[in-house]
């Protein structure tokens, strides 16, 4: 029994000597790992909110934007009449009958009081009547202005056009690449229907228009857009116009991730144009050019690596009479950075015959300033 006792006295004593041992040490372990989580917790914090070195640019909200956009973009159907092309087709249909006509659907935006309607040029073409529908349900007959298939442009208008919203247009030359943008349109008939990207590039050339004079200088986004948007807007995250959409980039038919939208700025001049004269008068310049790339500038030892290179002068052309000279180098048209043959299309493209412009080119190892006054 004294033995029993003596064992229990000896595992209560050791037992009290392990929990002196705990009371004695443990505070300062668990103070340790519990001021570890908490300091842990706080660098994460701190880091989380040190200043944005890289300047990222928070979530956007495109609510505003999307509210100002969607009342001034419009539906748009083309009525086309199934004529006879020849006289097959016309003893074809008097036996048959006349199909009925097709119609094609696309958008349009509102840029005007007075009732003008931008759209494309191949949603329009062919019509032999233009209805719109307005983001109210309204609807109304338009006549077509006029068509530019140099840029795939197409002015509308209509009357009664009282309470009209519109857009504001924006500086296109100040689109960034990477801005967020949104697309505005009618796709698959879905009406006002609203998709969010970014800039993915500018300048760009697909080769969709054809012909020596087509201007194609793209702004190139991801934003989603599919058929029926053609002709809509493409706003910044003000709400602002800068371009209208007018392409997708696709191996099916439909969106595979990228669109196209020509400038608001070269749009503004194809408008203008056509309401006042009914055709666009554009300037040029008189060169043959091309983009320079390292194979040019290692033939011909250029002191740039971007820029568009000039082949060649019309020999009573605009760029030679102002002193332009072949292997010249264009980078800046009014300060405006020129890299490819596209932009510096767009910025000859937006003005009219007559305009003065400052271009600046590298000759050798300088650079020079010409004034062009640009020909008809």
């Amino acid at each position: 029994m004294k033995n029993v006792m003596s064992l229990i006295a000896a595992g209560v004593m050791g037992g009290m000597i392990v929990l002196a041992g705990n009371w004695l040490f443990a505070p300062s372990a668990r103070t340790y790992y519990i001021k570890n989580d908490t300091q842990t917790n706080s660098n994460i914090g701190r880091l989380a909110n040190q200043p944005n070195t890289l300047n990222e640019a928070p979530p956007q909200d495109f609510t505003a934007a999307a509210d100002r956009a969607m009342p001034a973009v419009v539906n748009i159907t083309a009525i086309k009449e199934n004529k006879p092309r020849n006289v097959e087709e016309k003893r074809y249909q008097e036996f048959f009958g006349t199909p009925r006509p097709s119609e094609a659907t696309g958008s349009g935006v509102i840029i005007s009081p007075k009732g003008y309607i931008v759209t494309n040029n191949h949603v329009i073409k062919g019509a032999t009547k233009v209805e719109i529908t307005l983001y109210d349900k309204r609807k109304m007959v338009a006549t077509l202005i006029g068509t530019d298939p140099n840029t795939d442009l197409a002015v509308l208008k209509v009357e009664n056009s009282e309470n009209l919203p519109i857009l504001e247009l924006a500086n296109s030359d100040e689109v960034r690449v990477g801005e967020w943008v949104l697309a505005v349109g009618n796709p698959f008939e879905l009406t006002s229907t609203v998709t969010a990207g970014i800039v993915s590039a500018k300048g760009r050339n697909i080769n969709i228009l054809g012909g020596n004079k087509s201007i194609e200088s793209f702004i190139q986004t991801d934003a989603a857009v599919n058929p029926g948007n053609s002709g809509g807007a493409l706003v910044n995250s003000k709400g602002e116009l800068i371009g209208i959409n007018t392409a997708i980039a696709t191996p099916t038919g439909v969106f595979a991730g990228y669109s196209f939208a020509v400038p608001i700025n070269l749009a503004k001049k194809v408008v203008q144009d056509l309401i006042e004269f009914g055709e666009v008068k554009r300037g040029f310049l008189g060169v043959m050019i091309q983009d320079v790339n390292s194979d040019l500038t290692q033939k011909h030892n250029l002191s740039v690596s971007q820029g568009v290179y000039v082949n060649d002068l019309a020999a009573d052309g605009a760029a030679k009479e102002a002193g332009m000279q072949v292997g010249d180098v264009v980078v800046k048209v009014n300060g405006i950075g020129i890299k490819s043959v596209p932009e510096l299309q767009e910025q000859i493209g937006s003005r009219n015959p007559g305009d003065d412009v400052l271009i600046t080119v590298w000759r050798g190892n300088k650079e020079e300033q010409l004034t062009v006054k640009l020909k008809n």
